[in-house]
């Protein structure tokens, strides 16, 4: 029997994916989801319910190969009248686990206990991330053992030695998922969502992205714009096709300095609490020195300089972790040298039967290698790394070094989606503060620019990632407001930053 033709609609967006996704989507929404009492290795309780949706490994071949992808859920907390339907949240990576999402119904936040209300809250593993048809690049064991050597290098030798590991790393990733690498990107998750979507019963999207999330909703946004109903993206990825992604790594090496100078800054302002020095130059010699020290001898047998960053990056990060990391520090200084040593030691629960940083690794690997064409002389990396790393050494070499792998990566790599307005499209909201360290701001400005009718709220002089999770009601309110009632300001905002945090 001959297939339906596909509508105009879709061979514009992206030709026969499109029409695959068309497919599924008919497929899901007649299917449904089984609901179930979560397995118990889920370490999800009740009420949360959790069950699958299939979906295809190929769009373009909607009758071949299907994977499944792991979802949760639990019921909007108002009455029959208040329910709105369903949000879907994606947190980030990629490689994120979005299945802890119904859990915010019992948070103080003021957005997610309102927006409770009205919506089932509903989480997800994006495909080959955890329960969703789980992808892997190196035994896990091996992936956590420590100390790694140091992203930085003192010679020639020491690249060379780096630029093996990367390429092991995605020889490694093609002979363990090689059979999932060519479907591993952002376009494919996109679709999957809207089979969940269609899975879930719901006409239109409703949802939530942090953090990679936000590229993740701007695809959909561009594929599906008559399937959105709200969307609300925080901290956002620059959707520039001349972005993604390698230049957006390089952005974010700009970025990261300029946070960690901000914390440096706060620590030696509040010395009288935890005595690591009185100025910023003092503080970041105090970091230099620890991280000499880590180099010669890692601390504990186990942390070197590349899992002391691990945990002063939180710091950059989130200002949520200033006085917890800064707290580890002055500790250490002062003698008590085992609470870094336990937060910078690997986890070695992290087994194949226990799927967490390798697996998360692999698939952030694995959808930034194959979304788009990366560099492959070496020559580009090394000129681009050193020439940043001058004034930008806190992470410069490491993230160089993660995604090195892009440059022998084992399948064709895409090109990225045009991100703009498609016909349909309401209006989306954006958030972002103006330090964001793991997603600048430009990101956020691009992407409003991209959307029309797009509202901006900016927090300014701040810069935590993810700022729907703080407390700041000239943001909290305006977020809620949208999720309940749609209502925009009929201008873009611009907040105060929400409280420093306090030793």
């Amino acid at each position: 029997m001959a297939a339906p033709a596909a509508t105009a609609e879709s061979r514009h967006q992206d030709g026969p994916a499109a029409y695959g996704a068309k497919i599924a989507a008919e497929r899901a929404a007649k299917k449904g989801i089984d609901w179930q009492d979560c397995p118990a290795d889920w370490a999800l309780e009740k009420p949360i319910q959790c069950g699958y949706v299939t979906v295809p490994l190929d769009y373009t071949k909607p009758g071949g190969r299907q994977i499944k992808l792991a979802v949760d859920r639990i019921g909007a907390t108002g009455t029959p009248g208040e329910r709105q339907g369903a949000l879907v949240y994606n947190p980030g990576g990629p490689g994120g686990s979005g299945l802890a999402f119904p859990r915010r119904v019992t948070t103080k936040n003021a957005i997610w206990a309102e927006t409770a209300k009205a919506y089932d809250f509903v989480g997800f593993d994006p495909r080959g991330v955890g329960r969703s048809t789980p992808i892997s690049c190196v035994d896990p064991q091996e992936f956590v053992k420590a100390p790694k050597a140091d992203p930085v290098p003192d010679s020639e030798a020491d690249k060379r030695a780096q630029r093996k590991l990367a390429a092991e790393y995605a020889d490694g990733c093609k002979e363990r998922s090689g059979w999932m690498l060519p479907h591993m990107t952002t376009p494919n998750t996109a679709r999957d969502l809207d089979v969940i979507r269609a899975a879930l019963g719901e006409q239109k999207l409703n949802y939530v992205g942090v953090s990679y999330g936000t590229y993740l909703g701007a695809v959909y946004g561009t594929l599906f714009p008559t399937h959105v109903r709200r969307m609300v993206v925080d901290s956002v990825v620059n959707p520039s096709k001349e972005k993604i992604w390698y230049q957006a790594n390089l952005d974010q090496d700009v970025a990261f300095e300029t946070r960690f100078t901000d914390w440096l800054e706060w620590v030696a302002k509040n010395d009288a609490a935890f005595h690591i020095g009185k100025t910023t130059a003092e503080v970041r010699a105090q970091w230099n020195t620890l991280r000499a020290a880590a180099k010669k001898n890692p601390l504990g047998g186990v942390v070197g300089p590349e899992e002391l960053l691990g945990v002063f990056q939180s710091a950059a990060y989130y200002d949520s972790a200033w006085v917890s990391t800064a707290t580890l520090w002055s500790k250490y200084l002062a003698g008590e040298t085992q609470p870094l040593i336990d937060a910078g030691s690997p986890d070695l629960s992290d087994t194949a039967g226990n799927i967490k940083s390798e697996n998360g690794n692999a698939v952030y690997t694995a959808v930034e290698c194959t979304d788009a064409k990366w560099p492959t002389n070496w020559r580009t990396w090394d000129r681009d790394t050193t020439r940043l790393h001058r004034d930008h050494p806190f992470l410069t070499w490491s993230n160089t070094w993660m995604n090195l792998p892009c440059a022998t990566w084992g399948v064709k790599q895409q090109t990225p989606v045009e991100v703009k307005t498609g016909k349909g499209l309401p209006p989306v909201l954006i958030t972002q503060s103006t330090r964001d360290a793991a997603t600048p701001y430009a990101g956020a400005v691009e992407l409003h620019q991209r959307f029309k009718g797009s509202r901006l709220i900016t927090e300014r002089d701040a810069g935590s990632h993810g700022i729907t999770n703080l407390v700041n009601p000239c943001v909290n309110d305006r977020v809620k407001d949208y999720l309940l009632t749609g209502a925009l300001d009929r201008t873009d905002v611009t907040c105060a930053p929400h409280a420093t945090p306090k030793p």
